[in-house]
């Protein structure tokens, strides 16, 4: 093999041409089931997709707060580069959480990238290429959102719908599951969950007429132990909520591509479930459509749903439910929090789906409301074909994919919101396996937009602060100790945020829209603040008006000056 030739598959070797170390320290050997669970007790490590199982995004790490974040700096930028057939202007984007152990940074990028870095300095110590057939069918993008780590291993998911346990001192591969099939239109972009002796994964590909599942597998030897389907077939629980006759729940969608939450005194995990599909002809699904833009709670020794919450009956907009569910506890009361592309703020009680409180979190809402009961009264939806209707938010949600976060000190929420609408025309098509299964035709508003970061109270569903922007806000957000909030723009920039006032306090353009996750930690006493960086996957449905703005392709980390 010619030195830094990069063979797919394969974990690159030294070599003075790549300039690649090779090899990175045996940090994760050491990571169990207990150190994930007791995440939060160190702070220097971000060791799980949101720092910790209760998907909080919330760092105690100080050193960098409301008077020292003036002096805030790049510390290092990583330049990962554009390659493979998929990554081009309108697919592929940088949306992974990147991971740190004891100094070790583990992240993934698009088109079957994973890489370790030195976190101190953001030396390449190894990268690993899975190979991607060139016809993978894809809903939004050549994207992946990061990886899990337990055992000595990396985990992490591929577009081809592969789950991969690589040695995460050689980056070499371990073992390599299949959990979906890519002909139908099944791909593979969450980043996975370690919980007790298994990793957990979700799938993607719901605009093709897939039935979603949650698949289990043994960390160290790569058994596949459970899968858990999303939609039910006929005679299961939740079957009547689809057509008796016909096999619409056999193409129904319902897929988890956001990494859930778990609550392991309760013993349960929490994901939340996409679209029905096709996403807006329901006249070939009649019904609610469960387990569809629902939180189902999960028993992660079998797969048992062992109870469920649907926020969007019968969605027709495509507000798929998948984003996080926030794991906070109130007045001794155990609680979970969503936003909702629906453009509303639950409260529910994590022990059984009881709704608290729900209210909404952005101005526009058109599409219909739900009342402080739970009550869904639907308004305007495409119902006749070839008449157009408009309404918001579109369907890339009052709040995309990316997170909101929670901070124990302030106690509120702190969430990315778009307001934005669009045109949706209704168009009948039939189902063909592996051909795009929308049933319309969508056009998202270029102008009449705007976005915001903006500060939720859970006991009151009162908003308390709100940062405007004239753009939607499409990045995950990040509290920290500090009392500060990350967050990073489409046009570039990425701010802090005085936690309890709104208040910008820093600013640094970064020359591409953030689509991204950032995380925290520190080494040797020195905090850092890690953004990926990176513009693209489904631009057109969340902000069309940035379509060909610069896409860019790094890995940012911040800190204060050494003195």
């Amino acid at each position: 093999m010619a030195a830094g030739y990069v063979d797919a598959g394969h974990a690159v070797r030294q070599s003075s041409l790549s300039g690649v170390v090779g090899k990175a320290p045996p940090v994760v050997r050491d990571v169990t089931y207990d150190r994930i669970r007791q995440a939060r007790s160190e702070p220097q490590n971000w060791l799980t997709y949101y720092g910790a199982y209760d998907g909080q995004r919330y760092s105690p790490l100080d050193q960098i707060d409301t008077e020292t974040v003036r002096r805030l700096t790049p510390a290092w930028v990583f330049q990962a580069g554009a390659s493979g057939v998929y990554t081009g202007p309108s697919t592929y984007a940088f949306e992974a959480a990147p991971l740190v152990v004891d100094g070790v940074m583990y992240v993934s990028g698009w088109d079957g990238w994973v890489w370790a870095l030195d976190g101190r300095t953001g030396q390449e110590l190894w990268r690993y290429k899975h190979a991607i057939p060139s016809d993978t069918g894809l809903c939004c993008g050549n994207v992946n959102r990061g990886v899990a780590v337990a055992n000595g291993k990396v985990f992490v998911v591929t577009l081809n719908a592969h789950v991969l346990a690589l040695d995460a001192e050689t980056g070499e591969c371990v073992w390599d599951m299949t959990y979906g099939d890519v002909r139908a239109g099944e791909s593979g972009t969450v980043a996975p969950l370690v919980v007790k002796d298994l990793v957990i994964v979700g799938s993607s590909g719901g605009e093709f007429g897939v039935r979603g599942h949650l698949d289990a597998f043994e960390i160290d030897t790569g058994r596949h132990a459970w899968r858990t389907y999303t939609v039910p077939k006929p005679g299961e629980p939740g079957s009547d909520t689809w057509p008796a006759d016909g096999e619409a729940w056999a193409r129904g969608g319902g897929n988890c591509w956001v990494t859930g939450t778990f609550d392991p005194e309760l013993n349960l995990m929490y994901w939340g479930t996409g679209n029905p599909s096709p996403d807006f002809d329901g006249a070939v699904r009649e019904g609610d459509n469960l387990f569809t833009d629902s939180l189902i709670a999960v028993d992660p020794d079998n797969g048992e749903i062992r109870w469920h919450y649907q926020y969007n009956p019968h969605d027709v907009w495509d507000y798929d439910s998948n984003m996080e569910h926030i794991l906070f506890d109130s007045d001794g009361r155990k609680l979970l929090a969503h936003f909702d592309k629906n453009g509303y703020f639950f409260v529910l009680d994590r022990t059984n789906g009881e709704l608290v409180r729900v209210t909404p979190f952005v101005d526009r809402i058109t599409w219909g409301e739900i009342d402080a009961n739970g009550k869904v009264t639907a308004k305007v939806y495409p119902d006749n074909e070839g008449e157009p209707v408009r309404f918001w938010p579109g369907p890339g949600g009052a709040k995309e994919w990316t997170h909101a976060a929670y901070s124990p000190r302030t106690q509120l929420f702190y969430v990315p919101v778009q307001d934005v609408g669009a045109e949706i025309t209704l168009r009948h098509r039939e189902f063909k396996e592996g051909i795009p299964y929308w049933g319309a035709g969508v056009v998202v508003d270029s102008k009449d937009m705007g976005g915001s970061v903006s500060a939720f109270d859970p006991s009151t569903g009162e908003e308390v602060w709100r940062w405007s922007n004239d753009v939607p806000m499409c990045a995950s957000v990040l509290a920290t100790g500090g009392d500060l909030v990350f967050a990073g723009e489409p046009t570039g920039e990425f701010n802090a945020f005085d936690a309890r006032t709104g208040e910008l306090l820093w600013q640094f353009q970064t020359g591409s829209g953030h689509h991204s996750s950032p995380t925290t930690y520190s080494i040797d006493g020195r905090q850092y603040i890690a953004v990926p960086v990176g513009w693209g996957s489904w631009v057109e449905g969340f902000l069309p008006g940035m379509f060909g703005a610069p896409h860019g392709d790094a890995l940012f980390v911040f800190a204060l000056p050494e003195e």
